[in-house]
């Protein structure tokens, strides 16, 4: 997300480079830069035309100080309106209420209602310890009835059955009281939703808003749709007590053009950012660390978070205490670090959320370390004997055919793994050994972890 902003704002920046002081007349182009890279990442045009004159008001005439370029204050000034025109703070939901808490998730067909439900069930069950029911009003889809019952076993959570002979508002009286019966912390109402906005829709989302007498009510968003989302999120901002947005299919959208407007045309906080299909792929939306990101910051916070969530510490103190008795890296312990890394969204999620040198280009890294390749990877160890795995150096060029054949791959792609792996080794043996000094020697240029140069 924000990949082409990004690039562009980093390019502006480096335009003010070698100016003693930002002026009218050196800021103009770099501003004019600025308004083209928002408008092509579908930011709407009020809100680009606003966002402009801000930036122009505090840059113009600024002294910049000795620990600064023009260029770093220019970055710094553009990083406080992005965390600005984000919403300034994070803004968690809000618990506070009787039992159970009531969350309606409205918007159109096509957006993401169900599996965000399904999601944000997972992170309150996880996360916030809270037990939640779902249930679904669309009596439109039979599909997304039976597809939110198989989410909710999937993620722990309780399910009101519905069917499409109910109405809409008995399906949530009747959920109401079932959430009280089995003692539910929180309900989540998914709406049916339309292609497009219409007046029977709008009448039946207030009706079950109504009845539910929801303490949040989340408008969710496809980041991809462009200037049609940020319409109608306007639309049912008008009908509904919004009081938050969740963008979807944050992780296809290069642009992000999406979040920079609902936010300030609404003027209600961004609360989530779906970021893949997994049910645990759902972010809590912190503008302070966008906006770092967007400038090619990195958000270290977040991916510590990633780690402390995802990274099994069973796991990793097995392989230290392995490694402390001398037992050497083999290929199961390979597989797991990989697994861990396809949990966290690949080596490509961990890239966005890392600082990135103004001359390295984040896309082409992503590209070459994406979450494809680690399943080939751990494919080719599944294909492996135990035997092989324990000890990989008896894997010969015979063995090396049925691998690669019972993994669907080919002998060049386990040689890669292989070679990987030896390289990992070695650095494993030199950490048992002389610690994290000797590890860091045996890295490959840049620091990057062995394959992904």
């Amino acid at each position: 997300m924000f990949d082409n902003l990004s690039s562009r704002l980093s390019e502006a920046a480096r335009g003010l480079s070698g100016k003693g002081r930002i002026t009218e007349s050196n800021i103009k182009d770099t501003l004019r830069q600025v308004r083209l890279a928002l408008l092509e990442a579908d930011v709407a045009l009020p809100v680009v035309k606003s966002f402009i004159d801000r930036v122009r008001d505090q840059a113009v005439g600024e002294d910049v100080t000795k620990s600064l370029t023009p260029g770093q204050a220019f970055v710094k000034i553009i990083h406080a309106e992005l965390v600005r025109i984000l919403g300034d703070t994070h803004a968690p939901l809000d618990f506070k209420a009787q039992p159970p808490v009531v969350v309606v998730l409205a918007g159109l067909q096509g957006a993401g209602k169900t599996t965000t439900a399904a999601k944000l069930a997972k992170r309150l069950i996880d996360k916030e310890k809270k037990r939640v029911m779902l249930v679904s009003t669309d009596v439109y889809r039979p599909a997304a009835i039976l597809q939110l019952q198989t989410l909710a076993a999937e993620v722990g959570a309780l399910h009101c059955p519905s069917s499409t002979d109910d109405k809409p508002v008995d399906i949530v009286d009747r959920a109401l009281d079932d959430a009280r019966r089995s003692h539910a912390d929180v309900l989540i109402i998914d709406t049916a939703g339309r292609l497009h906005v219409d007046e029977d829709m709008m009448q039946e989302v207030v009706a079950v808003h109504a009845k539910s007498g929801a303490n949040e009510t989340l408008f969710i968003v496809d980041s991809m749709a462009g200037q049609d989302a940020v319409n109608a999120a306007t639309v049912f901002d008008r009908s509904l007590p919004l009081t938050g947005v969740v963008l979807t299919k944050a992780d296809g959208d290069a642009k992000g053009g999406v979040a920079l407007s609902v936010r300030e045309v609404i003027g209600k906080p961004i609360r989530f950012l779906g970021v893949g299909e997994k049910v645990d792929a759902l972010e809590a939306f912190h503008p302070d660390r966008m906006a770092s990101r967007i400038l090619g910051m990195g958000d270290v916070l977040s991916l510590v978070e990633d780690i402390e969530d995802k990274v099994s510490k069973e796991k990793t103190e097995k392989l230290a205490k392995k490694l402390k008795k001398g037992r050497g890296f083999d290929l199961s312990d390979l597989k797991d670090q990989l697994e861990q890394m396809s949990n966290m969204g690949g080596m490509a999620a961990m890239l966005e959320k890392l600082p990135m040198p103004g001359n390295v280009n984040p896309a082409a890294l992503k590209d070459s370390a994406n979450e494809q390749q680690l399943r080939r990877q751990v494919a080719i160890i599944n294909s492996m004997t135990p035997g092989e795995r324990r000890f990989p150096k008896t894997i010969n060029g015979s063995r090396k055919k049925r691998i690669a054949a019972g993994s669907g791959l080919q002998v060049q792609d386990v040689n890669r793994l292989l070679k990987q792996f030896t390289q990992m080794e070695k650095m494993m043996r030199k950490m048992s050994r002389g610690g994290m000094k000797k590890m860091m020697r045996g890295m490959p240029r840049g620091g990057m972890p062995p394959g992904m140069r």
